[in-house]
């Protein structure tokens, strides 16, 4: 239940016993500015830059109460000077709702402080990379490329902003998410598509700035974070239960053709790998920039490239293995799928009423304009014929990101408002393309980009592209925090690229860094590599012998955690809890409130994986309880601890009292036993 009290000059909105919002003349609940913006684009990078003209202070603020619609509201009356708006709270479904009215002109921004205390926690804004805990940042929510290095002050990320305009920062993503939960217990979400700006960097409010009134402000406490987390999904949707063929093992990312395609799965086959999938990204063609190899974005089979691929992708499925594939939301320039979509009026236009092309990196591509219902049943179509009459059983759904803010949509909707929520359209088109075909049960697809409807819409996602090194903001160690503020946004399913992907400025994949990743990528939902950019350049999964039975031995790991982790991911499915967790969730201990280099997978395993390169221990602090190293046996005491952590044994742990352990004890057992 809400409740406010108006005391002293203090107004005070609470919710479920928890403060919300704290208005004084000094210090308003709300503000409102007229602003100006400036917003560049170059290659999915966005530089957006605001000046504050005029910045108007609703100090006063009164309280009615009234019935709309047959339910009982407080609305509150804010007004400074001439101008006023107005905020209606009421309570749905157990949550707090919060819907505002109009801005008034000429302003064109609204500012809102929610209540904060100073030792306050908090995590979400959709899939954060350099930070889990966000307390003392600010953060613009703004869909885009993830950025090079993703640090201002990192050589790479220098390089990149100076050569390429790509380095990024550590609040560029590919998932923002206008969704935050609070150590106090509730999580904030705002139905808003427009560009925000999320401050948590005051002791005593957080500052949510919007460029479009939200249509509401929904609030929900809970008596743990663990029911937080779980409310959220239930708000927004929740990842269905992965196909069964899924966990059976690896899917190799291999490119170059079907003999290539063959050869390399006979050579992990050699060693006994499980692999249950091929992901071939370029079985649509080849395209070569600067960058490295790139796609030919007409998805239809190259068949010089892949001769027979149809009778192999037959052949392999009786054996149990899949083969994936790779689509995006945009159409090569030129090619058969351009030329028919242009002709159709499919295709999003620029101000002369002509396909807008995006500058992809020397070459050009048409946007397809998920607002026209034509355009949309197009592309489905395209995905039903091209890809699954192929016989894929699952693809990359990449990009979404790249929505240029200029350009002209069918719906006629500025595409500042349709940007953000524009991957979460192409999430849908992917599920509707494959109920539609009957097959949501067999395929899998996964992504990198999302919003508030990639919940509902996305089965699984990707953690995007990585750098091939150790660093904290866009390489191994971003993949984990990723996948822990992922799982505070209420998206429970998550993996990346074994060994990440961006191969630039002198970075090339190691063996030992290929390796590490393998490990921390057994104990996730699915296990994948990836070649990377320039594949000549990295340590692949066959470069040599050695990396071939690390690879088969990690994998067998995986498929035996089956039982388990198809118990996690049906928790997720029906309960929101997400697969790959924050240990607070279960163990709500301020140590672990900032944790990012441990997780717990599922209720029963904890993983610390090793994040640093030339290592061979970790240091970690475990939970209350009594806890098994998953490959020793030993036993450890919840507290700190350091744990030996030679190459094939991350430092995992289970829990004693676990319903599983006789399956954890059997798989270590077995792991003993192989070379």
């Amino acid at each position: 239940m809400f409740s406010h009290t108006n005391q002293d000059g203090i107004l005070s909105v609470f919710f479920n016993q928890v403060k919300i919002l704290e208005h004084t003349q000094e210090h308003p609940v709300l503000m409102l500015q007229r602003n100006n913006a400036t917003i560049d684009m170059y290659r999915g990078n966005y530089f957006i830059e605001e000046s504050v003209e005029e910045t108007l202070a609703l100090d006063t603020c009164t309280i009615s109460e009234a019935y709309v619609e047959g339910r009982g509201v407080c609305i509150l009356h804010f007004s400074g000077g001439m101008y006023h708006l107005t905020c209606e709270l009421s309570e749905q479904d157990g949550r707090l709702i919060m819907r505002f009215s109009p801005l008034p002109q000429p302003y064109n921004r609204l500012v809102l402080h929610i209540f904060a205390e100073e030792r306050e926690h908090i995590w979400g804004c959709g899939e954060q990379f350099s930070y889990f805990d966000l307390r003392g940042r600010n953060y613009p929510l703004w869909t885009q490329e993830q950025g090079v290095g993703r640090n201002k002050h990192t050589p790479i990320t220098q390089i990149a902003d100076e050569r390429d305009r790509a380095g990024g920062d550590y609040h560029t993503t590919f998932y923002p998410q206008t969704t935050f939960v609070s150590s106090r217990g509730y999580f904030l979400h705002a139905n808003t598509d427009g560009y925000a700006d999320f401050d948590f960097s005051q002791d005593h409010v957080h500052r949510l700035l919007f460029w479009e009134v939200p249509s509401s402000l929904v609030i929900s406490v809970k008596p743990s974070l663990l029911e937080v987390v779980k409310d959220i999904s239930a708000l927004l949707g929740r990842q269905p239960l992965l196909p069964d063929w899924v966990y059976d093992g690896i899917i190799l990312g291999i490119q170059g053709g079907t003999r290539v395609l063959l050869d390399k799965l006979a050579s992990m086959e050699a060693f006994s790998t499980p692999v249950n999938g091929i992901w071939i990204q370029d079985w649509q063609g080849e395209k070569y920039t600067s960058f490295g190899k790139r796609l030919c974005w007409n998805w239809q089979w190259d068949k010089e490239l892949y001769p027979g691929l149809d009778g192999v992708i037959d052949a392999l499925k009786q054996r149990g293995i899949g083969v994936l594939g790779y689509i995006n939301p945009y159409v090569l320039k030129d090619y058969p799928l351009f030329t028919e979509a242009a002709g159709k009026g499919y295709l999003g236009r620029n101000s002369q009423e002509e396909p807008y092309l995006v500058d992809f990196g020397e070459f050009d591509a048409g946007v397809v304009d998920f607002t026209n219902p034509e355009a949309v049943r197009w592309y489905e179509k395209v995905i039903q014929d091209e890809m699954i009459s192929l016989g894929l059983r699952g693809w990359m759904a990449d990009f979404g990101e790249y929505l240029p803010h200029d350009i002209m949509l069918h719906n006629g909707r500025s595409a500042l408002l349709e940007h953000n929520p524009w991957p979460g359209y192409w999430a849908q088109v992917n599920k509707q393309a494959i109920a539609k075909a009957g097959k949501s049960n067999e395929i899998l697809y996964f992504m990198r980009s999302g919003s508030a409807l990639s919940l509902s819409s996305c089965p699984m996602m990707w953690a995007g592209d990585q750098n091939v090194d150790w660093s904290e903001d866009d390489g191994l160690p971003s993949a984990l925090c990723a996948a822990l503020s992922l799982s505070m946004s209420g998206m429970g399913l998550h993996h990346s690229d074994i060994g990440g992907y961006t191969t630039l400025y002198g970075m090339k994949r190691s063996k030992e860094l290929l390796l590490r990743w393998c490990e921390f990528a057994a104990f996730t939902p699915l296990m994948r590599t990836h070649e990377g950019n320039r594949p000549a350049e990295n340590w692949q999964f066959d470069s040599d012998e050695e990396t071939i039975q690390f690879f088969a031995r990690m994998t067998r790991l995986h498929a035996a955690l089956k039982p388990y982790l198809q118990d996690v991911v049906r928790e997720n499915a029906e309960q929101g809890i997400p697969v790959m967790r924050p240990l607070f969730l279960h163990y709500p201990e301020e140590a672990f409130f900032s944790n990012k280099d441990s997780y717990l997978l599922g209720r029963d395993l904890l993983v610390a994986p090793v994040l640093k390169e030339g290592v061979e221990s970790r240091e970690l602090v475990l939970p209350s309880g009594r806890w098994i190293h998953f490959f020793t046996k030993e036993t450890f005491q919840g507290g700190h601890c350091i744990v030996d952590a030679p190459l094939g044994m991350p430092p995992v742990f289970f829990r004693e009292e676990s319903a599983f352990a006789s399956l954890f004890h059997s798989i270590s057992t077995g792991m003993e036993q192989q070379p």
